[in-house]
């Protein structure tokens, strides 16, 4: 009896030492990934947030920049990290939906992720140069059906690539991949400059990517894929040219810990992210960049980020536009 009673007051002691030190997290600083090198839209919003999330968090935030093939390196790192909340990594649109739905052999899937917010959208425009002689969808589509149009992407399986291709699926261009040529680039930048020096006709890219050319006159905007106007653009929202499904083409960015990771250090994350998205500084920042600042729960973010997947993963599938590595 003496025995079975020390075996349930140790039960109590050891439930209580769990209790207490899983309620002190975090007790050191916490890595933070970055799966994409420096100066990208990733780091930038990454190191953007950083300073009011780690006054929120109070404890150091480690940033490093763990980059290569396109974001697989840094998400494998995550993906093999312990799930207690040390190891966290800045989720990006191409890393965590566009290169699962569309890679057959990545290393990683979105099960092996835990998110634990989305805060920024970054919807999508596409746009052809300011000297071109096309005014409108209308116009692209027109020329498209001619023949002879291309297109620019950040590379095979991008975000610019699955964008282009969707936005010409969804305007009745019968198998686009066919019929308007995909030239890609060496990245975003180079994707807006092959439209601008006349190497491809059209892009469809961040918005936030693009702000620049078309405030300078250099980029004419054909649409954007919002329901509501953006400021600086003065192109038809998907609601003005009643394309609905559009409305899942957006780059974001968001944080996840590996897959396992406990509910209450989610939820934790979630407050922590309300806090430090509420800092007008860093929506001030984020917002001139073209940026929109919509901060996602937990439940929503995975929510989220599985209906894009899924979105893209049938396109992919539709297209015959699944690729291997």
């Amino acid at each position: 009896m003496k025995q079975n009673k020390k075996a349930w007051l140790g039960a109590i002691a050891l439930g209580m030492l769990a209790t207490a030190a899983q309620a002190e997290y975090p007790e050191r600083p916490i890595n933070m990934i970055i799966p994409f090198s420096a100066g990208g839209a990733t780091d930038i919003s990454a190191r953007m947030i950083a300073a009011p999330l780690g006054a929120t968090v109070g404890k150091p935030l480690v940033m490093a920049n763990v980059d290569g093939a396109g974001g697989a390196t840094g998400s494998v790192a995550a993906k093999n990290a312990k799930p207690d909340g040390y190891t966290m990594i800045f989720a990006r649109v191409g890393s965590h939906t566009v290169s699962p739905a569309m890679k057959a052999t990545l290393p990683y899937t979105l099960d092996d992720f835990r998110f634990v917010t989305v805060y920024e959208i970054n919807p999508v425009a596409c746009a052809v140069a300011a000297s071109s002689d096309i005014n409108s969808m209308d116009d692209l589509i027109a020329k498209a059906r001619e023949g002879g149009t291309s297109y620019s992407s950040s590379g095979v399986g991008s975000l610019l690539h699955i964008a282009a291709v969707m936005v010409l699926d969804e305007f009745g261009i019968e198998e686009p991949l066919k019929q308007v040529t995909h030239i890609p680039q060496k990245g975003g930048g180079a994707a807006a400059t092959a439209v601008l020096n006349g190497t491809v006709t059209f892009v469809c890219t961040n918005s936030s990517a693009l702000a620049s050319y078309v405030t300078n006159g250099l980029l004419r905007p054909l649409m954007v894929t919002t329901e509501e106007p953006i400021p600086g653009f003065d192109a038809p929202t998907i609601k003005d040219l009643d394309k609905p499904a559009l409305a899942a083409l957006v780059g974001w960015t968001g944080i996840a810990g590996p897959a396992g990771l406990p509910d209450d250090i989610a939820e934790q994350w979630g407050g922590w992210m309300k806090t430090a998205t509420d800092d007008q500084k860093f929506r001030e920042s984020m917002e001139k960049l073209g940026s929109v600042i919509e901060l996602m729960s937990p439940e929503d973010a995975n929510t989220f980020i599985r209906a894009q997947y899924e979105t893209f993963k049938a396109l992919a599938e539709k297209l015959g536009m699944r690729v291997e590595g």
